[in-house]
């Protein structure tokens, strides 16, 4: 018996099958026969696969020429008509095809993308970013009619805008600062300084705040900046926007999004109506007072919380800075009151106050503030012009709500300084505001 074996043929590369002994002694005795059957099979199998490989290599070469012809295709599009010219040495660099022409290299430098890394963006502008806390005292009244009294605290945010000799200036909400005890500032660093409050403008929901210098660390000093203002009147919808605040009280965080709307109005708690940027950036409590940004990290709104709502998303405000710039530059000219004045030499208006708490607001439809329940005779309120009935609703341009805040701000006012009060007075069936220019009296011995 034989056994077959496969040998190549090294002269033409087909294969013959040869018959061996299996007895053999390995290494010296066999018998190769040819078998032609097989060796006929194998030749034609050979020739199957070439023609195999060759119909492969044809539809291979017809899908990437149809691939070639597309790119092309794109490539005149994104190129187009109206390229710029380039040089002929450009042009002429070897490697290029020649069918895609000198308008591609034109403008390939014309392709623009959208970058979403703001990281360097956020690092320039962030030792301008300081969170606000607010230190306050709530008043009330219990159930069974028994007054009450609460420390409190709430947190926001603010943008150094300016500074001098003396002090650092710094822009918040109006609402982050009402009503405070003492106002803590944290810087980038860490630090932590007091605030006074330098002035405020309620119907824009603008404050300005100072820093003393001389509270204030040589690291601390080098480690802040000053904001750079932009233009909100040259914004276009889609444009991208950063966001910086102090969101929840947890410190500085970052959120971006897109400009959504422009001249938005919007009615505020106290019945006024604002104009303001609308943005898809979340905008969260804490982050009121803090700066809405261009890419380009300039200041071109100052965000509020204060009308968010609870029952949408992807809908935050912020006050154009266009709008805000002349009312802040009003503001840094105010003089800063950092101590109140002593009891003898403290100013007085001679009036009877009560609060208009919301259910007194909406039971009797009067405006929210403090009411002037009756006014000494030859008073500083008599002589301006106050009368009972009205509700006081701003002091010196501050807005006020309560008694406490009525009388903090009167507190910090010698005898003989005027302010400007403003008053809700019912006139024809409506309420209209009435300003009033008061120089304070001094308090009475008695």
């Amino acid at each position: 018996m034989y056994e077959n074996d496969i040998y190549s043929n090294s002269d033409n590369g087909s294969y013959t099958t040869y018959q061996t002994d299996p007895n053999r002694n390995p290494g010296t005795d066999f018998v190769m026969v040819p078998d032609p059957g097989k060796k006929g099979k194998k030749k034609k199998g050979g020739f199957r696969k070439v023609l195999f490989s060759m119909s492969l290599g044809l539809v291979f070469g017809l899908f990437a020429g149809a691939g070639f012809y597309v790119v092309q295709l794109g490539v005149d599009r994104i190129a187009g008509e109206d390229a710029a010219e380039v040089s002929t040495e450009d042009a002429a660099k070897p490697g290029l095809p020649d069918s895609i022409g000198e308008s591609w290299l034109n403008n390939i430098n014309n392709i623009t993308y959208v970058n979403t890394d703001i990281s360097n963006v956020v690092e320039d502008v962030m030792p301008a970013m300081v969170s606000i806390v607010n230190n306050y005292t709530q008043t009330g009244t219990t159930f069974w009619g028994q007054p009450y009294s609460q420390q409190g605290a709430s947190s926001g945010s603010g943008i150094i805008v300016a500074e001098n000799e003396n002090e650092l200036l710094i822009v918040s909400n109006n609402h982050v600062v009402q009503g405070m005890d003492t106002l803590e500032v944290t810087f980038i660093d860490g630090s932590v300084a007091q605030a006074h409050i330098k002035g405020t403008d309620s119907d824009m929901d603008l404050a300005v705040i100072a820093v003393s210098m001389e509270d204030l660390s040589q690291e601390t000093k080098n480690a802040i900046t000053i904001a750079t203002m932009g233009d909100s009147n040259d914004l276009k919808l889609g444009t991208p926007v950063i966001a910086i605040g102090n969101a929840l009280g947890y410190g500085q965080s970052v959120t971006s999004g897109i400009i959504s709307a422009l001249n938005r109005e919007m009615t505020l708690d106290d019945g006024s109506v604002g104009t303001f940027i609308q943005t898809d950036t979340a905008i969260n409590p804490g982050n009121s007072g803090g700066a809405l940004l261009n890419i380009n990290g300039e200041v071109i709104g100052i965000n509020s919380n204060k009308i968010a709502s609870s029952q949408v998303e992807g809908m935050g405000y912020a006050i154009p800075i266009s709008s805000a710039s002349p009312i802040i530059a009003d503001l840094l000219e105010r003089q800063t009151r950092t101590e109140k004045v002593a009891d003898g030499e403290a100013g007085y208006m001679g009036i009877t106050m009560q609060d208009v708490t919301d259910q007194i607001a909406q039971t009797l439809g009067i405006p929210e503030g403090v009411y002037v329940y009756d006014v000494t005779e030859g008073s500083a309120a008599e002589q301006a012009g106050i009368q009972r009935g009205d509700v006081i609703v701003k002091f010196d341009r501050q807005r006020v709500s309560t008694r406490v805040e009525l009388k903090q701000l009167v507190g910090y006012y010698k005898a003989g300084e005027t302010a400007t009060v403003t008053v809700k007075r019912f006139v024809d069936g409506q309420y209209e505001d009435v300003e009033l220019e008061v120089t304070l009296g001094s308090q009475p011995t008695e």
